[in-house]
């Protein structure tokens, strides 16, 4: 993991996220490789909610991925201004958000929009606002494969939103979303049986309607859904992996592109030390010895996190000084980009004093 050491670490302020493109890159590379080569970009619709950067975008872009996933308005305006041809809002709007929706439609025409839905009540009040008879707002029907969260199953509830969605004037059925975001399973086999069985329930259901587009996967299944299918792919991850990813997952060949810089602000106690690496600076939702890893001091036990301080017991904590850098890696990526405004641009191990804007972090 110890990957990346900074020569001018003096030059950047912490705590702070840093991103180094080159990782981006070749991450992008893999992905296009794995539905194919270049010619098979039109399967990939990364989602956006990892990164959440109009750099990214463009890099993508550049790359001839052209469709995208959004989590967020603020996403899907990221991207259609970064000139995404067709933008996935995989999020059932409601309330206020019926209306953003409209507006996006409105000032980025060149772009195609699309939203999910599981309710027929909602998809009715988003084509109210937002569908059009001469534009026919594109729905997709989000699946529930077993998480549990969003979505209706495959069978009678599905048949019946679909044949609901297809009476509405202002909205054209487009297909299925599945992701399988529950399907985290280290066993490579497991994980694969498991994604398999969604993918033959998928395959039963577009026997049956062969009229759809189906939008499926996430980041730890992605490499059966790319072998096993045909299908539109919106892994996010796999722009930037993170270390609880790059453990679990060993088998998928992504390499971890972004990292935290940190600095000790005190020392408290022998073997221990205070970082200003508070809950604000790096994804809180895992346990507190599982939140970031520190290959300089690879045996720390974190003692305590408050909003601003991460206190650390290690025995190497001793030859650290006050004021001493750190690079840590985030074992949840996508919630901790969204915590900085900005990313630091490294290249060849120097901080350039490039930043690029997190720019969809603001719903």
């Amino acid at each position: 993991m110890n990957w990346l050491t900074l020569a001018n670490p003096q030059d950047v302020d912490s705590p702070g996220l840093l991103i180094v493109p080159d990782r981006v890159q070749a991450n992008i590379e893999r992905m296009i490789a794995a539905v194919g080569g270049p010619e098979h970009t039109g399967r990939l619709r990364p989602h956006l909610k990892t990164h959440k950067m109009a750099r990214v975008v463009r890099m993508q872009l550049d790359a001839g991925i052209t469709r995208f996933k959004a989590a967020t308005m603020a996403e899907a305006e990221m991207a259609a201004g970064e000139g995404a041809t067709d933008v996935l809002i995989a999020h059932q709007p409601v309330g206020p958000k019926i209306s953003r929706l409209a507006g996006l439609i409105e000032r980025f025409p060149e772009t195609s929009f699309a939203c999910t839905v599981d309710d027929a009540g909602a998809a009715r009040a988003i084509v109210a606002r937002a569908g059009d008879s001469t534009r026919r707002l594109r729905l997709f029907v989000d699946v529930d494969c077993g998480q549990g969260r969003t979505g209706v199953p495959f069978g009678p509830r599905l048949d019946a939103l679909r044949d609901a969605i297809s009476e509405m004037a202002g909205a054209t059925y487009a297909g299925l979303h599945v992701y399988d975001g529950h399907l985290h399973d280290p066993s490579e086999e497991v994980r694969r049986d498991a994604a398999m069985a969604i993918i033959e329930q998928t395959r039963a259901d577009c026997a049956r309607r062969t009229d759809q587009t189906v939008v499926a996967c996430g980041s730890p299944t992605f490499a059966v859904w790319a072998s096993e299918t045909p299908w539109q792919l919106s892994c996010g991850t796999t722009l930037l992996w993170d270390v609880g990813y790059g453990r679990k997952f060993t088998e998928l060949p992504f390499e971890v592109a972004a990292a935290l810089i940190t600095r000790v602000i005190s020392k408290p106690g022998d073997n221990r030390v205070c970082l200003d690496l508070g809950h604000k600076a790096v994804a809180a939702e895992n346990p507190l010895d599982n939140r970031v890893f520190f290959p300089d001091l690879p045996a720390a036990t974190a003692v305590s996190q408050s909003e601003e301080h991460l206190v650390l017991d290690d025995p190497g904590a001793n030859r650290m000084a006050v004021g001493d850098v750190l690079i840590g890696y985030p074992t949840h990526i996508c919630p901790t980009v969204a915590l900085h405004a900005r990313a630091t641009v490294v290249r060849g191990g120097i901080a350039t004093g490039e930043t690029w804007a997190v720019s969809a972090r603001d719903r």
